[in-house]
């Protein structure tokens, strides 16, 4: 069991029931480690754990049935599962894919307002995707649930599972809000381990396998089948009856958009464009694949804004942006095999710009930033524009150094960009932080520092 951050998400609901009673509703993409990490804390922390999952038990459906008030419910549990016990104050209950059951999610609200016998942690993987239970309509459990997204590992979640020890890792962060040079030996090291997190990602199965073995194979293997297993998944909803259907035809736009996005980011404008999906592809036509994918947690928007300031969601354009994917891991699994290698030995070609650029947007997604990035027709383009310090900055992105034209050309301009100060520039540097003579704070860092920009 590898130490994850949403330990301390579970720990502070705990210790806020008596104050702030809710469910904790834990959403995210399948294969993450939501269960695993909710059992952990569950069996530590409960004298009593009683687990229900829809998707492997759904004659469970049935107990929510009907009357939701919690004695009624704790009895046809009881009735179909004779081998739990309920234990008041002393038990925690796990309703997990809870998407299966409309019933299931509408009874939260009586285990919060008319019941406090007994926790309740709900988590499920197509809990994101609008209208998946077309039984479920909504509005009964508003208010009563403290949602929490999980996402695959990050950096720093990585680099405890390799065992790194968490002095370093403090380090790491003194030196960064420092703004001071990381020692050389830890410099390289980082610089190295991050390689194997840009090729091994942050799913627990493929890091697991990769600890266990150093076999990139084996890890490509262990990724290929969650992307196939994600693939099951594409277009399914359920009717009013909670049975399973498939919409064929949104299925098919899910997939051709799926695997458009390797060459979507190849290309030198990396924003969405309808023609590398299909001939004839439209808005229209694809927007509802595309939006289901960004739903379901696979892919992530980054929009373009209309001008550069805050706030940065209220200039973005719509219709304008990229998308990436939601764990480097799973997007080096979408590309050719040979990938590995060119990673670990520095011999990327044009893919070069859209693997880190992923990886970076991956860092700030699972450090709950939303993504934007600015591009205008002339050419001009900043890879991303993010909140530091509570001001504008210019974020680039190079594989190993490179010039920054453009950020320095939109940094120059106080006419046309008065609100942005800073530039950041993430490649294989340590830290430096200087400034110009106009003001202007110019940050450089190694890309493996990129977890801790908040």
């Amino acid at each position: 069991m590898y130490k994850r951050k949403i330990e301390a998400e579970l720990i502070s609901w705990k210790e806020n029931l008596k104050t702030k009673r809710k469910v904790f509703l834990l959403k995210g993409l399948r294969q993450t480690g939501k269960t695993t990490s909710i059992k952990d804390f569950a069996n530590k922390n409960y004298e009593n754990v009683i687990y229900i999952n829809f998707k492997l038990e759904p004659s469970l459906k049935t107990a929510f049935n009907g009357d939701l008030d919690v004695n009624t419910i704790t009895t046809n549990i009881s009735a179909l599962r004779p081998d739990v016990k309920f234990i008041p104050y002393k038990t925690v209950i796990i309703l997990d894919e809870i998407q299966e059951s409309s019933g299931a999610r509408a009874s939260l609200k009586s285990f919060v307002e008319n019941d406090d016998r007994y926790d309740v942690i709900a988590s499920g993987s197509l809990l994101g995707l609008k209208g998946y239970n077309k039984k479920y309509h909504g509005g009964a459990s508003i208010g009563y649930e403290h949602v929490v997204y999980m996402k695959p590992m990050d950096f720093e979640e990585f680099l405890l599972a390799k065992g790194i020890s968490q002095d370093i890792i403090n380090y790491l962060k003194s030196s960064f809000e420092a703004k001071e040079n990381i020692r050389q030996p830890i410099h390289e090291a980082m610089t190295r381990y991050f390689k194997e997190y840009l090729c091994v990602g942050g799913m627990p199965e493929a890091v697991d396998t990769f600890l266990k073995t150093n076999d990139l194979n084996q890890v490509r293997a262990v990724l290929n089948d969650i992307l196939e297993g994600y693939k099951d998944d594409y277009g399914k909803h359920l009717n009013e009856n909670e049975e399973e259907e498939l919409d064929k035809a949104l299925l098919a736009k899910i997939n051709k958009v799926y695997a458009s996005i390797p060459a979507q980011l190849a290309k030198e404008n990396k924003k969405f464009m309808y023609s590398k999906v299909a001939k004839k592809a439209t808005s229209t036509i694809y927007d509802p694949a595309i939006q289901w994918l960004v739903d379901y947690g696979l892919v992530t928007y980054c929009y373009n804004l209309r001008q550069l300031e805050l706030p940065l969601s209220g200039n973005k354009i719509e219709e304008c942006f990229k998308l990436y994917v939601a764990d480097t891991g799973l997007f080096m699994a979408m590309l050719e095999k040979d990938v590995y290698e060119d990673v670990l030995f520095g011999k990327l070609g044009s893919y070069k710009g859209a693997l880190y650029e992923n990886i970076i947007a991956d860092a700030f997604t699972k450090n709950g930033k939303d993504l934007f990035y600015y591009g205008k027709e002339s050419g001009l383009e900043i890879d991303f524009i993010t909140r530091y310090k509570k001001d504008i900055s210019l974020v680039e992105v190079k594989a190993k150094s490179g010039k920054t034209k453009s950020a320095k050309t939109v940094i120059s301009n106080k006419i046309d960009y008065p609100e942005v100060k800073r530039l950041i520039k993430f490649g294989e540097f340590n830290i430096k932080e200087s400034i110009d003579e106009d003001g202007n704070i110019l940050l450089v860092l190694p890309h493996y520092l990129a977890f801790l920009l908040e």
